[in-house]
């Protein structure tokens, strides 16, 4: 049997392979054809049971068969997979595209609504149909038949772009290295970093160091390295990947102009003004200048403690270093010595107390004091050899969810840190379906046989996805459209994950979590101090990189023409003159590996990490006023925000939460931007 069409239970990674694909796709698709037009030619009155029942069955089944394949493409990227993944992915999305175009299904959804027994629906059923609605005039239901052709094409071509961009970037990250064979070119470098540079240049055949751009190889060189010439080369090849600067053929530049020409034209069939008005037309904000004036508000805010952090680097760096014209390769060189000057600590020193099963143990063991539950190893399928298992149980030892978790980056997968589901919690005929998450981050893998070893901001980003893991799995919702993060406005659906980071922060949670590599001891108050008040070192212009990203972005989708004569590049530049204070050199390509917002869901919609973190420090500040550990108010934000995933409207369940409306203080507080 295909393992791709097997939903009986876990994902079958083991047996999958590329020749399963295209018979899964095509069988799946034919099944869902053919239901649908059945559906459609039920004269009786549509009802849940007898029309959005079986067409959510059908579409669950494809959306669990793709979303295996589209992961393993993530993860374990191969030319053979690539291939047949972009030989599907059009007929996917063709799919989707005359399903949401579809009139007649659009007109069964409305007489549901219209139905005398509607107002008897549950409230998750309700907050369903309503999406539904909503999705199919965003899908091109109400237009004219002769534009639902071009519809569709903008639809099939985007999605063969994104992923293109996404490729692209894999390829041009994994084909720059560097070897390094005096050591005195790696003076400064840890050596537990050099290690790991070390075994990569023999597992290469290489003698020496080998680096790469991978985030675990990149950062440390940025960092650490006294040699000068190896930090501009690499901060060279990092910041021009897929683009006009190498290899023509992953160059990222042509696809971000033709993206934003579709995307506008898509925007305008629709009866937008722009992209950033769709986009927003499923979110909390209220318009584009609702954004742009919140992004702004907080540049005002963050810039003068910025400028206070730029002019402080920039004497020390003459002063110290001899760096009299400091330079983006310099920046984080620079501010690691700062830091180790005003606080007598480095990240070096405080990464030795973070092995990874301590990390693991400490962050479960918060978890289960908070929500009331019990994290455990499990077996199951996976595609790698180090990615391991979890089952998440109540007390009572009922299984409430499971989570794979691949922690370590390799050539094969995509880098960053991302939470994907596998399947999503919801009542079948049998009884509960369990919800299974993926998450994901590329940390180096462990060296000469010891744990790996986490930067505390490692640390940080594993808190912040697995905050997304719960939000998916401790969903309480029955009904598939609105169970954990589905259905859930993408504006909000950071909250639980930046609320996650805030624990790192906290003594009584690192007494639990930290072990020395060597000595075994756990992090000394006196390190825990220096960290804390080093918390927010640089953190005005850590805001307005963030602000500056999300800013462009929005822009590019709001009022920016791609038919005209201004250039990515020149509206980049536009929006750094406006909030950055640290401007990047002119090569910098940073817009080309921006796969948020051209290869992933974050178009018109990066703002959101900003806007979810407002809700996100006001939240925890609940906590902050209870007590950090208290159990309590983490039932409480475990039944108002995680369980009712997006059954209602992501502010109804932040009331429901803090009791009033969410407030700025706490983010400002949070990030050392107050007086």
């Amino acid at each position: 049997m295909n393992p791709l069409l097997d939903f009986s239970g876990l994902p079958r990674f083991a047996e999958i392979k590329t020749e399963h694909v295209t018979s899964a796709v095509e069988e799946l698709l034919r099944r869902n054809r053919e239901l649908t037009e059945r559906l459609l030619a039920d004269r009786a009155e549509p009802t849940w049971d007898n029309f959005v029942q079986p067409l959510e069955d059908a579409n669950e089944h494809l959306a669990r068969a793709w979303g295996q394949v589209g992961h393993l493409n993530m993860v374990m990227n191969s030319p053979e997979l690539r291939e047949v993944y972009n030989a599907n992915l059009p007929k996917v999305t063709q799919y989707y595209a005359e399903l949401s175009q579809n009139l007649a299904l659009y007109e069964k959804f409305k007489a549901i609504r219209a139905a005398a027994d509607y107002p008897a629906l549950s409230a998750a059923r309700k907050k369903i149909i309503e999406n539904e609605l909503r999705d199919f005039r965003l899908g091109g239901a109400e237009l004219p038949q002769d534009k639902k052709a071009r519809f569709m094409a903008i639809q099939d071509e985007l999605s063969s772009l994104t992923s293109r961009f996404s490729d692209n970037l894999l390829d041009a990250t994994n084909a720059w290295t560097r070897v390094v064979e005096n050591e005195r070119d790696i003076a400064g470098i840890p050596e537990d970093e050099r290690q790991v540079a070390a075994e990569a240049a023999q597992q290469a055949g290489k003698q020496g160091w080998l680096f790469t751009l991978k985030a675990p190889s990149y950062g440390p060189v940025m960092q650490y390295a006294d040699k000068r010439e190896l930090r501009e080369e690499i901060y060279r090849a990092y910041v021009t990947r897929a683009s006009e600067a190498g290899d023509e053929n992953l160059n990222n530049t042509p696809l971000m102009t033709r993206i934003l020409k579709l995307r506008t034209e898509e925007a305008h069939m629709l009866g937008f003004a722009n992209y950033a008005e769709l986009s927003l037309a499923s979110k909390m904000a209220e318009s584009p200048q609702h954004v742009a004036d919140f992004l702004r508000e907080l540049a005002q805010r963050a810039r003068p403690f910025a400028e206070k952090d730029l002019s402080e680097l920039r004497e020390f760096a003459a002063s110290q270093l001899g760096l009299t014209d400091l330079q983006a390769w310099d920046v984080s060189y620079a501010g690691e010595k700062l830091r180790q000057q005003r606080y007598a600590f480095s990240e070096q020193e405080v990464k030795q107390y973070f092995p990874e099963d301590a990390v693991l143990s400490g962050l479960f063991g918060l978890v289960e004091t908070l929500f009331g539950l019990r994290i455990e190893h499990s077996t199951a399928p996976v595609w790698h050899e180090s990615v391991r298992f979890f089952d998440i149980r109540d007390r009572s030892g009922a299984l409430v969810g499971q989570f794979y978790l691949d922690l370590y980056a390799r050539a094969s997968k995509r880098g960053g840190a991302w939470m994907d589901d596998a399947i999503t919690r919801r009542r079948t005929v049998t009884g509960i379906q369990t919800p299974v998450a993926y998450l994901n981050c590329n940390f180096a893998s462990p060296v000469n046989g010891r744990p790996a070893l986490f930067t505390h901001d490692e640390v940080n980003t594993l808190f912040h996805e697995f905050g997304h893991g719960l939000h998916h799995l401790l969903t309480e919702v029955e009904e598939l459209g609105v169970s954990g993060i589905s259905g859930v406005e993408w504006d909000a659906v950071e909250l639980p994950s930046q609320f996650m980071e805030n624990f790192c922060w906290e003594w009584d949670v690192l007494q639990g979590m930290t072990r020395h590599a060597e000595t075994g001891a756990r992090l000394p108050r006196e390190l825990y101090d220096k960290m804390i008040a080093a918390k927010n070192f640089q953190s005005g212009l850590a805001m307005l990189r963030q602000i500056e990203f999300s800013l462009f972005d929005l822009r590019l989708h709001w009022d920016y023409d791609a038919h005209g004569k201004k250039t990515v590049q020149q509206l980049l530049d536009e929006v750094r003159d406006e909030v950055a204070v640290l401007i990047p050199p002119v090569f910098n390509r940073f817009q080309n590996s921006f796969s948020h917002i051209f290869a992933g869901g974050y178009a018109a919609g990066y703002y959101s990490y900003k806007w979810a973190e407002v809700l996100s420090a006001d939240a925890y500040s609940l906590f902050e006023d209870n007590g950090i550990l208290d159990a309590a108010t983490g039932q409480h934000f475990r039944a108002q925000i995680l369980a009712v995933g997006g059954s209602r409207d992501a502010m109804d369940s932040f009331r429901a939460f803090r009791g009033r409306e969410p407030k700025i203080d706490a983010l400002l507080r949070h990030n050392g931007l107050t007086a």
